[in-house]
């Protein structure tokens, strides 16, 4: 019956986000100084320039575009927002795509310390809104990591947000994980409760081999296409090798994405709050899959008690979908949450 509902919104959505021709999406690429030296790549996805500016933020991983802007069928978010009367802005973090890296980006990773904390990229937010909407107010939307780091720009700044979506995020302080926390990869075997920096270095390679085993392990069963169009993975694949230039000088190719972020994810995994969503003035809106690997249900629980000043808090959980909901064939009912959210009076 789930998989029948999913089929007759998804068809209803399609047609209602693809009633005018694809040409009539507007796409324009620019970049915006951060700090001293820093350029923030983004693109901006509309139709006419109408609606409330909403910005896109990927994850520790995979930059803005090949998050949000895959050039096939089911694969841009961001053009279903701009399709829904949006003006939609999709960014690169530092150290991510086509945004500046940071020099121990250029140099072995094991030289140099996790780069890209999240106060750096809070910073590249902050540059962002100010060009995107200048003295206004935006919505947010960011995925896994991204949802952290605009969280706690909300936080810091929570005058400039009107809507904010937290999209199967940690949120902290809750101890324990089942992968990122104690016990794990990421932690340092010398010294428990640490990051293991020496592992992880600076910044890590990603091969297109490393990129799908975490989504096909959300999807039940061997034939992975009943949840994912594999043109769409595809796409995925391509487009974050080639968010690189690097990424041909290796064998196999491989792109760059620094290891702050891993950091971020294992002090939250742990037991630390890196921010206080009781600072956060916006419509907050908390999505989160049934079948997430990365965020918990207690970080939902935890987000919904320490919202207490935020205008309005809903939560919904993405049945029949992994991390990656908004690209998989049942997107539509991501789509509709998200739209239907942001299409509240500011």
């Amino acid at each position: 019956m789930r998989l029948f509902l999913h089929a007759v919104v998804t068809l209803v959505t399609a047609v209602s986000l693809t009633a005018e021709p694809r040409d009539r999406v507007k796409r324009s690429d620019f970049h915006v100084t951060s700090d001293p030296g820093v350029r923030i790549a983004v693109r901006e996805v509309s139709m006419a320039g109408r609606g409330r500016p909403v910005l896109l933020l990927h994850g520790a991983r995979v930059p803005g575009t090949a998050s949000f802007d895959l050039p096939v069928p089911g694969g841009s978010l961001a053009e279903d927002l701009a399709r829904a009367g949006h003006r939609v802005y999709v960014m690169d973090a530092r150290g991510y795509g086509a945004s500046t890296r940071p020099p121990a980006m250029n140099r072995p990773p094991q030289d140099g310390r996790p780069a890209v904390r999240s106060d750096e990229v809070v910073r590249d937010v902050a540059a962002v809104v100010d060009r995107i909407a200048p003295g206004g107010q935006v919505a947010l939307l960011g995925w896994a990591t991204g949802g952290h780091w605009l969280g706690q720009y909300a936080a810091a700044n929570p005058g400039r947000v009107s809507h904010l979506v937290l999209y199967n995020t940690l949120y902290g302080p809750g101890d324990g994980h089942p992968t990122l926390g104690r016990g794990g990869d990421l932690e340092d075997p010398e010294h428990p409760g640490r990051f293991n920096a020496a592992r992880y270095g600076a910044y890590r390679y990603n091969t297109a081999a490393s990129l799908l085993p975490s989504w096909d392990a959300g999807i039940p069963g061997e034939d992975k296409t009943v949840w994912r169009d594999p043109a769409v993975a595809d796409a995925y694949v391509k487009a974050a090798l080639a968010s690189d230039s690097t990424s041909g000088d290796r064998t196999p190719p491989s792109f760059r994405a620094p290891s702050g972020a891993m950091e971020d994810s294992f002090y939250l995994a742990t037991g630390r709050q890196l921010w206080d969503a009781s600072l956060i003035t916006a419509r907050t809106l908390i999505l989160r899959s049934e079948s997430d690997f990365w965020s918990r249900p207690d970080d939902v629980t935890r987000l919904r008690a320490h919202l207490v000043h935020a205008r309005e808090v809903r939560s919904v959980e993405l049945t029949e979908t992994t991390h990656y909901a908004h690209l998989e064939r049942s997107r539509a009912r991501f789509v509709s949450e998200v739209v239907k959210f942001l299409g509240l009076a500011g």
